[in-house]
């Protein structure tokens, strides 16, 4: 039996498949180009505000996050200023073709949507791991420990559309799935429940719970390489290929000379192993 937490965020996941699907990308009459944004001198950037540590608002309401170190420093050479704008995710894509913004940070990749916009490379890990309770990381080392036992989940993240996939997994290793799956309106929620002892795992991806993990100390532990490696990439319209070489190139550069690595240590506490390459899902 699955139970059901209706709200926020994750159901924005769902209505934005829809509007994703009918996105009229003619809404733009010309690319953008780095001379333009140059003589305009900023770069604006949709975001959801609400998504900690990558870009969210701090107690005057200003959005901080890992994202605004990041993008301030991508643009620096360029004397470009990226203006965040806070956008529901759920139309984050056709929002982005409307042109009421330029890019579009914390992007996972899917096969959908390399269909539908341009990518950067990865700039950060999106994979998924799991939660536990510290009092039980001798006992759920993978996510095959949590056959018999209970998962939390959030309506409309990546773990909902994951947990299908573990549930084949944990029969065909130990002969049983999970006893049940509760899945929650946001993840605190879920985190909550998870201290609680209502559920003994809670999906997400490593960045978020390596956060959740240092802003409670001794109270959860993490198992990762749950459902594979995924990254977050910056989403560009497809036409706006100049933009996309110039964050690509800049993305390099700040992985060779550990810009990224020393803002990963800052903002997650850890520092990422990036693909070089978009992933195909050929």
């Amino acid at each position: 039996m699955t139970q059901l937490y209706l709200s926020r965020r994750s159901l924005l996941g769902s209505l934005g498949a829809g509007l994703l699907m009918t996105a009229n990308r003619t809404a733009i009459a010309a690319p953008v180009t780095l001379e333009g944004l140059k003589k305009a001198r900023e770069v604006k950037v949709g975001c959801e505000a609400a998504y900690v540590p990558f870009t969210y608002r701090d107690n005057t309401g200003n959005i901080i996050g890992f994202d605004v170190d990041f993008a301030t420093r991508i643009w620096e050479p360029a004397e470009v200023k990226p203006i965040f704008i806070d956008t529901q995710w759920s139309g984050v894509i056709p929002a982005l073709y409307a042109g009421r913004f330029d890019m579009v940070p914390t992007m996972s990749y899917t096969k959908e949507r390399l269909e539908r916009v341009l990518f950067s490379i990865p700039y950060a890990d999106a994979s998924q791991a799991l939660l536990i309770r510290s009092a039980d990381k001798d006992k759920v080392k993978t996510i095959a420990d949590l056959s018999g036992k209970v998962l939390g989940i959030k309506l409309g993240s990546p773990g909902e559309t994951l947990k299908v996939k573990l549930e084949a997994q944990l029969k065909a290793e130990r002969g049983t799935g999970f006893k049940d799956v509760k899945t929650y309106d946001d993840h605190p929620a879920a985190y909550l429940a998870l201290a609680q002892g209502s559920v003994d795992g809670v999906l997400n991806t490593v960045p978020t719970l390596s956060v959740v993990m240092r802003d409670k100390p001794g109270v959860f532990a993490m198992v990762q390489n749950v459902g594979g490696n995924n990254w977050h990439g910056y989403a560009f319209r497809k036409e706006d290929t100049e933009i996309a070489d110039y964050m690509n190139q800049r993305i390099i550069t700040m992985k060779g000379n550990g810009e990224i690595g020393a803002l990963q240590d800052k903002w997650f506490g850890f520092r990422m192993n990036l693909a070089d390459q978009i992933p195909s899902f050929s």
